[in-house]
């Protein structure tokens, strides 16, 4: 599933799921590593944002980096005072969730040439086949080299996040597997794990490889 690089880049349409899993990503880590950190760089949409599970990831001891109007009712686009922890600290291990689409994918171009230079990262297309603009493989393809025009970095691998929230069942998920497989042929690119909202999992174990299992994050009022 997830390599053994230092850093690991989110990124995805808007409503993709890439923040939920960036969460989730950033609380396995910490499970095996020492010191870990993850970084919001979505100045796009503040509506789901990692500061939402600030709490959770204090108790784990993770290392949060966010701009201070974070999850405020001050809507001006800014990046977090620590960014360039992300590059200069390499004994850090890093989860960064960047905006959807291409217009946030600009803010990666800061980090881009450290990222590059270190070559320890990952970069993961977060896919969701129940989204608008990205039902099939060759719309979401489009995206994604958009994002990487953008960002200055190419993807390294795919997260198969394919779902429609609550409404998710074992079969929403089962249905997006021939599309998942369908992106990796047309971009290259493997499929690095498929998730799914934890509760889901018993009805999917066996159907799928690289299933990743999903807490849902709590949204603060």
């Amino acid at each position: 599933m997830i390599g053994n690089q230092r850093v690991s880049i989110l990124c995805g349409h808007y409503g993709s799921g890439k923040t939920n899993i960036a969460v989730n990503l950033a609380l396995y880590l910490r499970r095996q590593e020492e010191r870990v950190a993850i970084a919001d760089l979505d100045i796009v949409n503040p509506y789901f944002r990692t500061k939402d599970s600030k709490e959770e990831f204090e108790k784990a001891g993770i290392r949060l980096i966010c701009s201070n109007y974070a999850n405020s009712n001050v809507d001006i686009p800014a990046l977090p005072q620590d960014l360039y922890a992300l590059t200069d600290d390499r004994a850090m291990r890093a989860v960064i969730d960047v905006g959807g689409d291409d217009r946030g994918a600009l803010v990666l171009g800061r980090l881009a040439p450290a990222l590059l230079a270190e070559n320890s990262y990952e970069m993961l297309m977060v896919i969701n086949r129940y989204r608008p603009l990205t039902p099939d493989a060759q719309s979401t393809v489009e995206v994604m080299r958009e994002i990487e025009m953008a960002g200055g970095i190419r993807f390294t691998g795919l997260v198969n996040n394919s779902n429609l929230g609550v409404e998710t069942t074992p079969e929403t998920v089962l249905s997006s597997v021939q599309y998942a497989n369908e992106v990796s042929a047309l971009s290259g690119l493997p499929l690095v794990m498929t998730t799914a909202e934890r509760s889901l999992l018993p009805q999917l174990e066996g159907k799928i490889p690289d299933l990743f299992p999903l807490t849902l994050q709590n949204k603060i009022q």
